[in-house]
C-alpha cells in the first residue's frame, strides 16, 4: 500500500491542495503552476490576474489566511500581503 492514499484521486477545484509553492510576486511572470487558491501569511492588498486571464483585480485589505481564487499571476505592483503560498493539485 502506498503512503499516499490519495495519489489516484482525480483533482478538483474543491479538493484540498496537494502542492504548495512560495510565491514571489511579479508583474511579468506567471506562476509555474496556476494556483487553485492562495494562502497569505500576512494580510494586505493582493493584486492578481485570474487563471482565466483578463484584467488584474485587487483584493483590498485581505485578512491573513486563504484567498479562494484561481490565479495565474500575483502582481508585485499593488500587492502588500506577504508570505504568499500558491496551492495547487
Amino acid at each position: 500500500m502506498s503512503a499516499d492514499a490519495y495519489v489516484n484521486q482525480a483533482p478538483s477545484a474543491g479538493a484540498p491542495a496537494r502542492r504548495a509553492e512560495p510565491v514571489t510576486p511579479s508583474d511579468t511572470v506567471d506562476l509555474t503552476t496556476y494556483a487553485k487558491a492562495l494562502y497569505l501569511g500576512s494580510g494586505g492588498d493582493l493584486t492578481v490576474i485570474p487563471a482565466s486571464g483578463g484584467s488584474a483585480v485587487t483584493l483590498k485589505a485581505h485578512a491573513p489566511g486563504y484567498a479562494p481564487i484561481q490565479v495565474r499571476r500575483v502582481l508585485a505592483t499593488g500587492t502588500t500581503a506577504t508570505f504568499i503560498v500558491a496551492l495547487s493539485d
